[in-house]
């Protein structure tokens, strides 16, 4: 048989050369933007191992963080209130005005209760400058610290940082307290909470409650600072009215003793008379104004607590404490304070109606008086002036005595609500959470692996991806043979005739004699990209089945850097093709004719000569064309194209080119570089063979269905 073909117009053409125009492109993908939920699922499912792995070694880490590495923190929390008061000082503003309940106070109190220094009389209150959590020089370095000393040793000035001073070292003991503690204002209240976290429960309590209370400390202290200002313009301004009122005393007495009356006797009298009236109208005067102050301050007040602390009364601050402690008596605190409040309108009306009686026999007195003469005028003017003096000194001598004792103003405008309780369970780590997070992590972690490998892989998992991307047919899709080993492939294909295997392998035998009607192939090269594509199985397979139709097979092995053919055959002689050509050994003496396999096997064998250069010879296409009379087919086994260029020397005289693809492993890349070199010496396979197809991973990638031997129905025509 020749090892070329006529074509129609009678010229001499080789069978892998009949298309000598370069390599198809690949169809143009249609682009879509949308994003199939489906086949990412499916992806992330098939990927659910790695995530779950992934998963479980995040807890682990986290549970080896949470139980084993981190230090566990405890927070306690005291609670202060905000009173707001206005407490007055003889009748004019306040000496210290309350807190008021607006914006700016609240902040203000905030910022207070962060303020340095404060913090600094807790540490020194406290000694934390003598407590490792919170003085960093105390605290033994860690390994990373003693690392980066190390370094720093030997750069070119590297000596250790100086010691602190004491200053700077408290500052940074204070700096960390602020660090630890938390400061918040409840909503919509006068309430703040004082919140610490550290490594000790006890600790954490015990600086809350220091916290709160010298808070409350410095309030009264500086109320005190305000106070002393007051008390001494209270004392200076007694002094002033105390000189006042003995130089106006002094010239009553020297007017009366200088001036003559008709009848000293009853003018003293009426004076005394018209003394004791107006005496007795100033202080019901005075206590007027309070009585309808304390009036209206009553009818004014909408809380039971302002009611209790404006009436004063001791039965209604009973009732008032029955009421808060849940106990009722709203009624009875209502009743009582009704009356309160009418005995006040009766004293009111009573203190006018005494003001109105006394002031009309005042003015009586006055008119009798005055008829007595300008000098008795002059000397009423004198008296009321005294008067006045006195009164003026005794309101304000009264006052700076209250200013002294008064207890308001040396009350804090805050106190403690509760004091902070000792906690049981760490605040941090919170264990659970750090579990649930680091389990949602790895799982994150798990898919974002899952799609970054699936957008990495360039393989082929089908034969249209192959055929899109190439150009070339598929004529050959065959899944892995269940054999341990290569020696136990020609037993299954030989015991399981039916199987899935053979019968893909039968699929390719036609697609191949098909491939050409009029001049089936009669030599056929079996190659790849790289080693480990089943190529050599593929000979094999296709050479048993060939002779199962009856035709005389002859298998090659053109592989002989390798010789991989001992692995599938036992006592393959150690002579081959290569002593043939070399004219060493006859054919007949180095043919192999193994009992398991009913064709014939030229092994190869190592030789000092290249191979290459061997396969370049004349004497090896004249060797192919004499075999050529002998066998019905032959079947060369080939090295990989990427390795060595022997498949396409080899190929030169052959009649037709398998060029094996492994299935989800063989990389875009090296199929088209395998094909460019093919190209470069004017060969074009003339199909791809998808090898070692995993069925269930056709399942798991969602092929199944769309090819028969891996459907669900295939079971039904084969028995595996």
């Amino acid at each position: 048989m020749n090892t070329a073909r006529h074509t129609a117009s009678g010229s001499l053409v080789h069978p892998l050369r009949e298309k000598n125009t370069p390599q198809q492109p690949a169809a143009p993908q249609d682009e879509n933007d949308e994003i199939d939920l489906g086949a990412l699922l499916a992806t992330i499912w098939r990927g659910k191992w790695i995530v779950a792995a992934l998963c479980v070694v995040a807890v682990l880490v986290g549970g080896v963080y949470a139980y084993g590495v981190a230090t566990p923190l405890y927070t306690a929390k005291a609670t202060v209130i905000l009173e707001a008061q206005e407490k007055s000082v003889a009748g004019l503003e306040s000496v210290v005005a309350g807190l008021s309940t607006d914006t700016s106070e609240v902040n203000s109190e905030l910022e207070v209760l962060r303020a340095r220094g404060l913090m600094g009389k807790v540490v020194d209150r406290l000694d934390l400058v003598s407590d490792p959590e919170f003085n960093i020089a105390l605290q033994e370095p860690g390994a990373v610290s003693r690392i980066k000393a190390l370094l720093i040793s030997f750069l070119p000035g590297g000596a250790p940082p100086p010691p602190l001073g004491q200053s700077r070292e408290r500052d940074a003991v204070v700096s960390k307290l602020l660090e630890k503690m938390t400061v918040a204002n409840v909503r919509n209240s006068l309430v703040f909470d004082i919140t610490l976290e550290t490594e000790d429960p006890e600790k954490s309590a015990l600086i809350a409650d220091t916290v709160a209370e010298l808070y409350i400390l410095d309030q009264i202290v500086v109320k005190f600072d305000k106070t002393e200002p007051a008390t001494s313009w209270l004392s200076d301004r007694v002094a002033e009215l105390q000189i006042d009122l003995e130089n106006a005393e002094g010239k009553v007495a020297e007017f009366t003793a200088s001036t003559a009356l008709v009848s000293v006797e009853a003018l003293r009298a009426l004076e005394r008379q018209l003394k004791d009236t107006r005496d007795r109208i100033t202080p019901l005067v005075e206590s007027s104004a309070g009585l309808e102050a304390r009036l209206a301050a009553l009818g004014a007040a909408e809380t039971r607590a302002e009611r209790t602390d404006l009436a004063d009364d001791p039965q209604l601050a009973r009732i008032w404490q029955q009421v808060q402690a849940g106990e009722g008596g709203e009624a009875a605190f209502d009743a009582r304070f009704a009356r309160i409040l009418a005995q006040a309108e009766v004293e009111v009306a009573r203190n006018a109606q005494q003001i109105q009686s006394l002031q009309e026999a005042a003015q009586s007195l006055s008119q009798r008086i005055e008829a007595q003469g300008q000098d008795l005028i002059r000397l009423q003017q004198l008296t009321r002036e005294a008067e006045a003096t006195r009164l003026l000194y005794e309101h304000f001598l009264t006052r700076l005595k209250e200013t002294s004792a008064q207890q308001g103003i040396q009350q804090a405008d805050s106190r403690i609500l509760s004091n902070a309780v000792v906690p049981i369970k760490a605040s941090f780590p919170r264990k659970s959470l750090i579990l649930a997070l680091s389990a949602i992590l790895g799982i994150m972690f798990g898919i974002a692996l899952v799609l970054l490998r699936e957008m990495r892989n360039n393989s082929f998992r089908t034969a249209e991806d192959l055929e899109r991307s190439t150009g070339l047919t598929v004529v050959g899709q065959i899944p892995i043979m269940p054999a341990h080993a290569r020696s136990d492939v020609l037993a299954y294909m030989r015991d399981k005739p039916t199987s899935a295997a053979v019968e893909a392998v039968r699929n390719l035998r036609t697609s191949v004699l098909l491939s050409d009607v009029d001049n089936p192939p009669q030599v056929i090269v079996s190659t790849s990209s790289v080693p480990g594509e089943g190529k050599t199985t593929i000979a094999l397979a296709l050479a048993q089945n060939l002779i199962g139709m009856g035709k005389k097979v002859l298998l090659i092995e053109g592989d002989i850097r390798r010789r991989t053919l001992n692995e599938y055959f036992k006592d393959v002689p150690k002579h081959g093709i290569v002593s043939i050509l070399s004219g060493e050994k006859t054919f007949d003496e180095v043919v192999f004719r193994p009992a398991e396999f009913d064709g014939e096997i030229l092994p190869g064998d190592k030789s000092k000569v290249n191979a290459a250069d061997l396969f370049s010879s004349d004497k090896f296409r004249t060797f192919i064309a004499e075999l050529r009379h002998r066998y019905d087919m032959i079947i060369i086994d080939t090295p990989p194209v990427l390795v060595v260029p022997d498949a396409r020397i080899i190929a030169q005289s052959a009649d037709a080119l398998l060029f094996a693809v492994q299935w989800n492993s063989t990389s875009r890349s090296q199929v088209t570089e395998a094909l460019r070199l093919l190209q470069t010496s004017n060969i074009r396979p003339t199909g791809f063979v998808l090898s070692q197809i995993s069925p269930n991973g056709m399942k798991k990638y969602g092929y199944g269905g769309k090819y028969g031997a891996y459907g669900a129905y295939g079971s039904k025509y084969y028995t595996n």
